[in-house]
């Protein structure tokens, strides 16, 4: 746990902003946040949308996200029981800047993949 007197420092490993930033950076987290800016997900659909995600990734970037404020987990007591994930307002803080990676992967896809191709066919 950090002092409020202390400066946060993203190069600290033990710093609470590089953990933070270690958590919105993971391509499975950044996946989740953006399929949930659309509305309310149960996790059989967030599977379904993200490709190649394990069940055991899945669950563990959701309770990732919930123990962080970003997405938000409802029970229903209905049998079976249905449960829901959605991004909390501090979640929703999130898009715009996730919503401009996004905006960048593909804008810039042919760019990189001819780098890509580059690098790897230099002698």
């Amino acid at each position: 746990m950090e002092s409020k007197d202390v400066e946060p420092n993203l190069y600290d490993r033990n710093c609470g902003s590089r953990q933070v930033l270690d958590r919105i950076g993971d391509r499975w987290s950044v996946l989740v946040v953006l399929t949930l800016a659309d509305g309310v997900k149960r996790y059989s659909e967030l599977a379904q949308r993200i490709d190649g995600v394990s069940q055991k990734m899945l669950t563990q970037t959701l309770r990732g996200l919930e123990r962080d404020g970003l997405v938000s987990r409802t029970v229903h007591a209905t049998v079976p029981p249905r449960v829901d994930y959605a991004l909390t307002d501090l979640g929703r803080t999130l898009l715009p800047l996730l919503s401009s990676l996004q905006a960048w992967a593909t804008g810039h896809l042919a760019e990189v993949e001819a780098a890509r191709t580059q690098y790897d066919t230099r002698p």
